[in-house]
C-alpha cells in the first residue's frame, strides 16, 4: 500500500491487488469482505455502498479506460463529535475499482490514526482474504 497526494492536495492510500493475490474475484466479493471487517468493529457503522460506475455511466460521464466497475463502501468511525467542523471529514469511504485482472482499492487519510490503521489493515487483508 502506498500513500500519495491526489491532485497535489488529498492524502490518499492506494493498493493494487491482483486477482491472483486474493480470493475476492468480484467487486461484490470485496464489498462483502469489507462489510465483514466493518461489522467486527462495534464503534464503526456501515452506511451503504455507492455504485460510482453505474452512476457515472448513467450520466454519460467519462470513465477511465480499464475500469469495469467502481464502488465506494461508506461507513463511519464517529467516536465523538468534538466540534461541528469534524462533519466535513465524515463519513469515511473505501473505493474499489475493478480493472479486470486487479482491484485498485483506495481511501483518503482520516484525521484519526486508529481509523487509518483499521482501514489499512482491512485493505491489506484483502491479499489473503478467503
Amino acid at each position: 500500500m502506498k500513500q500519495t497526494l491526489l491532485q497535489d492536495k488529498y492524502p490518499v492510500f492506494v493498493a493494487e491487488i491482483g486477482k491472483d493475490e486474493t480470493a475476492c474475484q468480484t467487486i461484490d466479493d470485496v464489498v462483502a469482505y469489507l462489510k465483514d471487517r466493518i461489522a467486527e468493529k462495534p464503534k464503526v457503522a456501515f452506511i451503504g455502498v455507492f455504485d460510482h460506475y453505474a452512476h457515472t455511466r448513467g450520466l454519460g460521464g467519462e470513465i477511465a479506460e480499464g475500469i469495469v466497475g467502481a464502488v465506494d463502501v461508506i461507513f463511519c468511525f464517529g467516536f465523538a463529535l468534538p466540534n461541528p467542523q469534524v462533519l466535513a471529514v465524515r463519513p469515511r469511504a473505501i473505493g474499489v475499482a475493478d480493472q479486470g485482472d486487479r482491484f485498485v482499492v483506495s481511501f483518503m487519510e482520516a484525521p484519526m490514526q486508529p481509523a487509518n490503521e483499521a482501514m489499512q489493515a482491512w485493505v491489506q487483508g484483502l491479499r489473503r482474504a478467503a
